[in-house]
């Protein structure tokens, strides 16, 4: 058993909670057929997915989705129905990651996402109190940036080469079930919270647990 360094945080879901009905609502409103089938709550697929993976720019997107909405679209039009996926960020959320760098692991973000999402996240209204999610973590990957989404394990190995981590020493925390089994077989510790859940005390009460039993001499007073 190794002991656990780095923890791999999925973003929606996780740290903010999803309301994938509200975003397909909210596309819906703006034209767009089909939004419920189109829209997916873990990997995008067409136009959604090229945006994701880099293969189309903000602005490509926005006439993109205009043709399929059967007008011109505004940005503002569009980054409000992107954020319409936000449901809430718990402030215990944030607290949890705080304490999990206070107390040494290195902390990693690892999302399928794009620049409107990260338009947000990237900002000092992230949460509310003047700091970005870049605040958060020591490392972020996001899918448009890297060019590949989960659950392709290429994204998992650009960041354990960019990091230079072993997944033995890692958890991965994500709640699509697809991500955690790709990840699984790369070797990473995981777990799958559902969306939303409060996974603070789960993997504090983890990470002792496996000090505990690394070091039971010193765990009650290291972390």
């Amino acid at each position: 058993m190794n002991q656990i360094k780095n923890i791999v945080f999925d973003f929606g879901g996780v740290i903010v909670t999803l309301d994938h009905q509200n975003a397909v609502r909210e596309f819906a409103r703006l034209g767009l057929k089909n939004a419920d089938t189109i829209l997916n709550p873990y990997t995008q697929g067409g136009i959604f997915g090229e945006l994701e993976l880099g293969h189309l720019s903000a602005e490509d997107f926005i006439g993109r989705l205009g043709e399929l909405c059967g007008r011109k679209l505004a940005h503002e039009e569009c980054l409000h129905a992107w954020l319409a996926y936000r449901k809430e960020l718990p402030e215990r959320n944030l607290q949890a990651l705080r304490n999990l760098r206070k107390a040494g692991y290195r902390l990693i973000l690892l999302s399928n996402t794009n620049p409107f999402m990260m338009q947000w996240a990237s900002s000092p209204q992230f949460d509310g109190h003047g700091h970005a999610v870049e605040d958060y973590f020591d490392s972020v990957y996001v899918s448009y940036r890297v060019g590949v989404m989960k659950p392709d394990q290429a994204f998992f190995r650009h960041v354990l080469m960019e990091e230079q981590i072993a997944p033995s020493e890692t958890l991965f925390v994500d709640d699509g079930p697809r991500n955690v089994a790709a990840a699984s077989e790369l070797g990473f510790n995981t777990y799958c919270p559902e969306n939303g859940a409060d996974w603070t005390r789960e993997i504090t009460n983890h990470l002792r647990r496996q000090a505990y039993d690394l070091h039971p001499e010193s765990a009650l007073t290291t972390r």
